[in-house]
């Protein structure tokens, strides 16, 4: 029975995020929600936007059905619940209409609040707290920053939710996580390899803030060497985000202004977006393999392996941007394919 209510709640998301994408494609057609292509894009076709919207609703529902069905997880699912609403709804308006960084980063603070109030609630400490607040304000932001070619940021969220849940293996994280993955799956059709709508700031965002979520209540109260593991399925993201974040304040640059300068993009306009997203599929994969192999190791062992995945990762981040830099501004928001 159980499988078969995973197989229903898998097959449930994945159909429900297919039939909002579309939705939401025809929507952005008929309201003009379109991303033209530019000097600073990588996309060569006009292309709607705001299709990340279905894997709100996926999300929503997720959450609502769980609160019925286990009312102990109420509280946090509704905190949660709210500032996931919070974080896609400043998107969903920034799609329509540009909004200033500073107002999305307030409502961001925010939103990672609400969540740090419903784990406190569930009885979570202060390194539990810290961690939910760190890691909604830097995944919102980096999934924003690393959606700029087909597929890429859906398929590694995709990949992120089901290695968290398949680690908790029971509980919120488990079916969240489930539902997650299944509603990014249901996108990526629309996505990739062609892109037929963008996720939109609505969909990064939402998305950067759910992983957070998910990795938040996996953390509870876990020691320093399970903390991570549960980073490393993060890692191809958040070393490219970092890595070329730290290397534009170092040039003195405006580090706060769009570019075209993350490892992907150099990568995609080299060899196409196809290959570098599944490359960076393989890479999500492998390190969360690795994690797997680990959850029994040492403290030692888990702390060297992750050293070595980071060391591994600023290597392929400096080849695959082979030397060149674009310093010329890139434009705003979700949309840099």
């Amino acid at each position: 029975m159980a499988w078969g209510w995973l197989a229903i709640w898998l097959l449930a998301g994945l159909a429900l995020g297919g039939l909002g994408t579309w939705l939401a494609r025809g929507y952005a057609l008929r309201r003009e929600l379109i991303d033209q292509p530019g000097e600073r894009r990588s996309h060569v076709h006009a292309t709607p936007r705001g299709g990340g919207i279905s894997i709100v609703l996926v999300l929503l529902l997720a959450m609502l059905a769980l609160a019925l069905r286990a009312p102990a997880h109420a509280t946090v699912l509704a905190l949660a619940g709210t500032g996931l609403l919070l974080v896609a709804g400043i998107g969903w308006i920034d799609d329509h209409r540009p909004l200033s960084a500073a107002l999305r980063l307030v409502v961001h603070v925010l939103a990672a609040g609400l969540l740090c109030f419903g784990l406190w609630q569930a009885g979570a400490g202060i390194p539990d707290l810290a961690t939910a607040f760190v890691a909604v304000v830097v995944l919102v932001n980096v999934w924003n920053f690393m959606d700029g070619i087909n597929g890429i940021a859906a398929s590694q969220a995709a990949l992120v939710a089901a290695t968290y849940a398949v680690f908790a293996a029971q509980g919120p994280v488990l079916w969240l996580g489930l539902a997650l993955a299944a509603a990014a799956c249901g996108f990526l059709p629309f996505n990739f390899p062609r892109a037929r709508i963008f996720l939109g700031d609505v969909g990064s965002g939402a998305l950067g803030y759910a992983l957070a979520g998910l990795l938040a209540m996996s953390s509870l109260r876990a020691d320093a060497a399970t903390r991570m593991l549960l980073l490393m399925p993060l890692l191809p993201f958040l070393l490219d985000a970092s890595l070329t974040l730290s290397s534009r304040i170092l040039r003195r640059e405006r580090w706060w202004q769009p570019h075209t300068q993350h490892a992907y993009q150099a990568w995609a306009r080299r060899r196409g977006h196809g290959r570098v997203t599944v490359a960076y599929a393989c890479a999500a994969i492998l390190v969360s393999l690795s994690a797997f192999a680990m959850r029994s190791s040492g403290a030692a062992v888990i702390m060297v392996s992750y050293v070595m995945f980071l060391a591994l990762g600023g290597m392929a981040w400096m080849l695959l941007r082979g030397g060149s830099v674009d310093r010329k501004p890139d434009t705003l928001g979700d949309g840099n394919h």
